[in-house]
């Protein structure tokens, strides 16, 4: 208990150096595939072959960063005409509801209405928050960025640093485990992109039929938000059916059943599909690890806890004595379980992954 108190002091206090240096061990794993192509088949040295997957992962984070900054200053244009398609639509609400359930709610609608005021009137509160936040995220990615060449670059150094630091009859159950541990993690983070693609695709078009504004913002923002189970698109959510209540309210209703179904697709479909069970977590260490995450290291330490949760999962199966603490961060398993297959066309089948 003492030695668990005293490392959660440590990643506390460490939030500035540990949340860049986890995210960059996730990004050189997936990367080093590419890195390891580059030295072998092109024959580039290893500094040149890590610069080249650098530049590659600044590429896809700047791509990124020019859209949302694109987006939202599109969104800070029209935030006066928002502001008050809000207070508009709240009067309309107040109205709708005395006339219907014959109410007298001009007492409390005044105070939402005041406190709404407040919120939407404190843009120097909100700049003081955006400020901080760019600056904050301009830290962990210039860090993130740094720790990334250092991983790729001594990656063989790190790696017989792991192996010599155990017993040799151990050597070939820690082998085992690295290299399961690169391979999951790679094909868990490949698959959570395409899971990003997919659902911001899906919710882009469903917002874009129902003429809500800022679409395109809407469907990217739960995309990257649905990499936090259950919370990510809850949230991502409430901002769309708001966005959709400001901006005229008629299709709000459709917007919560239309990301239900979004949800349900995702959920049965899209994650058995490209992500897979092995590094599935139950909802119960799910809903622990994103508040001991968010509590250690704010927003970052939601989307890291999952990846992290799955690395112990796979050290747990492999370790003598910690393998029921592997099973309990499972899924329940069920006997003569068959994966479910998809028939696309007469040659291409999709089939759910372990």
């Amino acid at each position: 208990l003492i030695s668990i108190l005293a490392l959660g002091y440590l990643a506390k206090i460490g939030k500035t150096v540990l949340a860049p240096l986890f995210f960059s061990i996730l990004m050189a794993l997936l990367f080093l595939p590419f890195a390891n192509w580059l030295e072998r088949k092109l024959r580039f040295s290893r500094t040149i072959s890590t610069f080249s997957s650098l530049l590659l992962m600044m590429a896809v984070l700047s791509g990124l960063v020019y859209f949302f900054s694109t987006q939202l200053s599109d969104f800070a244009k029209d935030f006066p005409v928002l502001k008050a398609q809000v207070s508009s639509s709240f009067n309309q609400l107040q109205i709708w509801v005395s006339n219907t359930f014959h109410l007298n709610f001009a007492k409390q609608m005044s105070y939402i209405n005041q406190a709404l005021e407040n919120v939407l009137s404190s843009t120097a509160l909100i700049l003081g928050f955006t400020v901080s936040m760019f600056s904050s995220t301009m830290a962990f990615f210039l860090f993130s960025a740094l720790f990334f060449i250092f991983i790729l670059n001594y990656r063989r150094l790190l790696y017989q640093f792991i192996i010599s630091i155990f017993n040799e009859q151990h050597f070939e159950r820690v082998n085992e485990g690295i290299m399961e541990i690169q391979k999951i993690i790679k094909e868990y983070i490949s698959g959570l992109f395409i899971q990003i693609i997919i659902v911001s695709t899906l919710t882009t078009i469903l917002l874009s039929a129902l003429g809500v504004k800022y679409a395109i913002l809407l469907g990217v923002l739960t995309g990257l938000m649905n990499v936090i189970p259950y919370v990510g698109i809850i949230f991502s959510a409430l901002i769309a059916c708001l966005i959709s209540f400001a901006t005229g309210g008629n299709h709000t209703l459709m917007v919560a059943i239309g990301y239900l179904v979004i949800h349900a697709i995702d959920g049965n479909l899209i994650l058995p599909l490209v992500v897979g069970s092995k590094v599935k977590i139950n909802a119960l260490f799910t809903f622990i690890g994103l508040l001991i995450g968010e509590e250690l290291w704010g927003i970052s330490g939601m989307f890291l806890s999952i990846p992290f949760l799955a690395i112990l999962k796979i050290i747990f199966e492999r370790v003598e004595g910690l393998q029921p603490w592997g099973k309990i961060l499972g899924e329940e398993s069920k006997l003569n379980k068959t994966r479910r297959k998809y028939k696309l066309t007469k040659k291409i089948t999709l089939e759910e992954k372990e």
